[in-house]
């Protein structure tokens, strides 16, 4: 058996790297540190502050040869922002701190800072600050993004409950559909397009996340960046009472689970007749793709009906540990960095 010391990335995953990092560096009383989308840090005026960071490296998240500058820069910026979003809190700054090949053009970076620049405006986020470097050969982007709330009112992933609804807003699938459909240089009609658009320009459910937070009755919300196989297993292990004493659960409650009706996944027209058309697995997009950037959340019924944010109940909430994928053709697995592809 191996040891911990042993142990490769590819062996301990993502998650498990995260963990390793959550155990060795507890947050200080009364903050929220690693774990959810964000941390929330209280201030003396009545608000907290939410602070996230994201990076990008080239040939992991992006290739240069596909993707416009333009759309790296408004990506850079929405998936930062999104995380925001998903504490149900408003963005206000921004910190890019960028690594370049010394041979980049010029105008390669005026168009990326364009992109980065209008998805700001559209959401009132100011560029603050960040550094520059050199790079070997690939770009490196790094976003450190600001937002606040009431003191208090961020959604965490921890506080999902037994007989919640879970929801998601939007359609599920699209993006991973785009970057699919982009490996695999499939012909680019208009629907193909529409989901490689989906990839490149998401859109952060900043407007939904405030809205959500403000209704009584939502508990955990995050927003959907590794495929709900993977963020709906975050909200479930943060929920544990033996996790986090926040979650409302009772000591001697059992782990929860949920149980998720795939055929109630929202898949858009476009995903659905490009899946039609070249065989592939829409379901498998939605739940184990990522990059959607809707928000996955739980709500008790009463609230749910009460929403005035478009929605889809695509499962429950139950006091049995797991997830029953009901109707999936097979396993359900979400992105993780480090497993191997």
């Amino acid at each position: 058996m191996q040891t911990t010391e042993e142990m490769s990335l590819t062996d301990l995953g993502e998650f498990g790297l995260i963990g390793r990092i959550r155990e060795r560096f507890p947050a200080p009383e009364g903050v929220t540190g690693i774990g959810d989308d964000c941390a929330v840090i209280p201030q003396r005026s009545g608000r907290d502050t939410l602070v996230s960071t994201d990076m990008l490296i080239e040939g992991t998240h992006f290739l240069r040869r596909d993707i416009p500058p333009y759309r790296l820069g408004w990506k850079s910026a929405a998936v930062n922002i999104s995380d925001i979003a998903a504490m149900g809190g408003l963005p206000t700054a921004t910190f890019l701190s960028v690594a370049l090949p010394a041979d980049l053009e010029t105008g390669w970076m005026e168009e990326f800072l364009r992109g980065y620049a209008d998805i700001s405006r559209r959401f009132g986020v100011a560029l603050l600050g960040g550094d520059t470097t050199a790079s070997p050969d690939r770009i490196c982007l790094n976003v450190a993004v600001l937002g606040e709330c009431p003191s208090g009112a961020a959604r965490l992933r921890s506080a999902a409950r037994d007989g919640d609804l879970v929801c998601v807003t939007g359609c599920l699938g699209d993006s991973a559909g785009g970057l699919k459909a982009i490996l695999e240089d499939v012909e680019r009609d208009a629907d193909v397009q529409a989901l490689i658009d989906r990839h490149y320009l998401p859109l952060p459910r900043v407007a939904e996340g405030l809205r959500l937070a403000a209704t009584p009755g939502v508990h955990a919300m995050m927003d959907i960046s590794d495929g709900i196989g993977s963020d709906l297993k975050h909200i479930l292990e943060a929920s544990s009472p033996l996790q986090d004493k926040s979650s409302g659960l009772p000591p001697e409650s059992p782990l929860p689970g949920a149980t998720i009706d795939v055929p109630s996944l929202p898949l858009s027209p476009a995903l659905q007749r490009v899946c039609a058309r070249l065989g592939w697995d829409a379901a498998a997009l939605a739940t184990g793709g990522g990059e959607d950037y809707e928000l996955l959340f739980t709500c008790t019924p009463e609230a749910e009906r009460s929403l005035d944010v478009p929605h889809t109940v695509i499962g429950v909430i139950r006091d049995l540990p797991g997830i029953e994928w009901r109707g999936a053709k097979g396993p359900v697995a979400g992105f993780d960095h480090f497993r191997k592809l």
